[in-house]
């Protein structure tokens, strides 16, 4: 053996036996209060044991962990999971080179995710709000069918975005020019034609296909962007033609037709601050209306409006409006959490064993203004929450010999 050859063995070895060492680590949160998202509820003085990126158990008889942290009767809950934002997509709104969420020739088939920045500068602000995850849609472009959501999480990591193509986003409703009879009739064509359409075995499908193919199957959520209740009504008749998986996004009205939403199963996502009516089309927008919809037994996520691939670090704090205008805390939680896991099929969104080790530890209520999060896990990875602005505060506040803002 070469004394190269050996070298190189040596090394193999050596990165084998690390790579061992790196999978096995394990980490124990003891003495937290654990906010599940489950049928277990709030469990106080617990503790939960993450391994491999995933929790492997809760309150075992005994811990083994090669770090151990003691939360001191913080809370815990899962990761909060934004959504319907251009998150990473987007860094500044009025620069056009930095926006890559929308074109117009984005279709069925357009794929966003392609261009997802891990290194935006607004991923660290999100997660000083308790953000782990994200579902980031496409803006759109001339079509109704606006193209294809993903999630992603927030680690920072080239490898971030988990799982692509969750839904197909459309928007409906009112239109500036023409009618949205049109585009009810271009959705109905486009789900008709594919159902109707003779399969060519020899032929690979395209990706417009495809998708479709998945949303009649019901594998792959239908998004549509409307507010007013006759829309949504029309919607849910679709759904029953065609076997759709629908979500509303928006659904400012969706309060008057709750209870056929409840039946049909229809989930819904809301912003809990509209309070005004935007158009004719929103006309029942309403602080309590997160709270009615969960009282009438509709799955509610609680999405931020607006600006939200800037703002949705305001999440937490949109829950605790719903909360104070009648939603339930559990609700609340659940709707920035588990309700949006179920939505989009991830392995994520409650402190169960076997769940993704997406966790977030705060120093108080976490819809409360005056609480922070103390430490965050991604994957069972502890992540920062220091943000641009942290580093902008401290440059312009400490003092220095030099002129004031050019600190080293």
């Amino acid at each position: 053996m070469t004394k190269l050859t050996k070298s190189l063995k040596l090394s193999l070895v050596a990165a084998g036996l690390f790579s061992a060492t790196a999978s096995a680590a394990s980490l124990a949160i003891v003495n937290a209060t654990l906010h599940t998202s489950t049928e277990q509820g709030v469990l106080e003085g617990a503790s939960v044991v993450i391994e491999d990126g995933k929790i492997v158990a809760i309150n075992p008889a005994s811990i083994n962990a090669d770090t151990t942290i003691d939360a001191k009767g913080q809370i815990v809950t899962a990761g909060f999971i934004g959504t319907m934002n251009q998150l990473g997509l987007v860094e500044v709104g009025a620069v056009d080179g930095s926006r890559d969420g929308g074109d117009d020739k984005a279709g069925i088939d357009f794929d966003p995710s392609l261009a997802f920045n891990p290194r935006s500068s607004l991923i660290p602000y999100a997660r000083k709000g308790g953000i782990t995850q994200d579902v980031i849609v496409p803006s759109g472009g001339d079509s109704i069918f606006a193209g294809l959501a993903s999630v992603v999480d927030l680690s920072g990591s080239f490898e971030s975005v988990n799982k692509k193509q969750v839904a197909l986003v459309v928007h409906l409703g009112e239109k500036s020019k023409g009618s949205r009879a049109m585009s009810m009739k271009t959705l109905i064509d486009k789900l008709e034609g594919e159902k109707s359409a003779k399969k060519d075995d020899k032929k690979e499908p395209s990706t417009e296909q495809k998708v479709l193919a998945a949303v009649l199957a019901g594998d792959m959520p239908v998004i549509a962007s409307v507010q007013r209740a006759s829309d949504i009504y029309e919607l849910v008749k679709l759904k029953e033609t065609y076997g759709l998986n629908l979500v509303i996004h928006g659904g400012d009205d969706a309060v008057v037709v709750a209870d056929t939403l409840a039946k049909a199963n229809v989930p819904v996502i809301i912003s809990s601050m509209a309070n005004l009516p935007g158009s004719f089309d929103s006309l029942h927008a309403n602080l309590a209306n997160a709270g009615k919809l969960e009282k009438a037994g509709v799955k509610v996520i609680i999405g931020v409006a607006g600006d939200s691939s800037h703002n949705v670090y305001q999440l937490r704090f949109d829950a605790g409006n719903a909360v104070s205008y009648g939603m339930s805390q559990q609700g609340a939680l659940s709707a920035v959490t588990s309700n949006i896991a179920d939505v989009f099929g991830l392995n994520s969104g409650t402190i169960a064993k076997g769940k993704r080790a997406n966790l977030v530890m705060w120093s108080d209520d976490p819809f409360d203004f005056k609480a922070h999060v103390s430490k965050m896990w991604i994957n069972g990875e502890e992540v920062s929450t220091e943000a641009r602005q942290d580093k902008l505060r401290d440059r312009y506040t400490t003092d220095s010999a030099m002129p004031r803002a050019y600190t080293k």
